[in-house]
């Protein structure tokens, strides 16, 4: 079986950006940074996946600690979040997003994180923790497709790889960070504060109850709130909310040689 692939048409600054696999990643860096519009996106992702990765992390022992270690419980909620995931893609892909991409990505934070995590750490039933997984889910295929359709009206296709694997680099540097922070500051921090009847207990326990799991569900449901906080914190910055504007679509220059 012979397949052809299409080649996208090189650039100059596609083939001035060529060489070792230093010098192309470095040319990644360089293209991200020279737009602060682009720099500006991922930096919402960075924050974005830090304060959600913190929230997620704990999501699954505390569920487990407030029911009594009930594993249907745990399933029931994955399972409600897997099918929010594919009814989410579905709809994003009849509907294709916003029209300006950049409220699909703003907004996508927004509702992620009010009505994900804040929801899963307010809730201290499974309804109210199905609901809150679906409800994640539902909006991630329209916050990561909004950004992908920004990237790829934006960068040229022949630089593409080289400039979306370091826009991983950076969304994603903080999650292994975050996720190595989150058991302690849960079983260190967190726990013992909803326990001792201190500011903390005083100010939350009202809203997400007491006994084991209460302060992981403090912890989620602040992450949420932060979460959503990043995406509106999004618009107060012209480069992120008028990126589509300030950055012109690629335009594809034919090769020389």
């Amino acid at each position: 079986l012979v397949i052809y692939v299409p080649q996208p048409e090189r650039t100059e600054e596609g083939k001035a950006g060529e060489g070792s696999l230093w010098q192309e990643s470095l040319f990644g860096f360089r293209y991200i940074f020279e737009r602060p519009s682009l720099l500006g996106l991922q930096l919402v992702f960075l924050f974005g996946n830090l304060f959600a990765t913190l929230g997620f992390t704990v999501v699954a022992p505390m569920i487990l600690a407030r029911t009594g270690n009930n594993e249907i419980t745990l399933g029931t909620v994955q399972s409600a979040g897997a099918i929010g995931g594919v009814i989410g893609a579905l709809l994003m892909s009849a509907w294709g997003g916003p029209k300006k991409r950049v409220h699909g990505v703003l907004m996508g934070w927004m509702l992620a994180g009010i009505f994900g995590l804040g929801l899963m750490g307010a809730g201290r039933a499974l309804p109210v923790w199905a609901a809150a997984a679906f409800l994640e889910a539902l909006f991630i295929p329209m916050l990561n497709g909004s950004n992908q359709a920004i990237w790829q009206a934006k960068v040229a296709p022949d630089v593409q790889g080289r400039v979306f694997s370091i826009r991983r680099v950076i969304a994603w540097l903080v999650n292994p960070l975050a996720t190595l922070v989150a058991g302690p500051l849960a079983d260190v921090v967190m726990e013992p504060s909803m326990q001792s009847g201190g500011w903390v207990y005083q100010t939350f326990h009202s809203l997400v109850g007491s006994g084991p799991g209460a302060g992981m569900s403090v912890m989620v449901l602040l992450s949420g709130l932060l979460v959503a906080c990043v995406g509106l914190g999004g618009y107060a910055f012209r480069t992120v909310r008028e990126a589509e504007t300030l950055l012109p679509d690629h335009t594809i220059a034919a090769s020389t040689d």
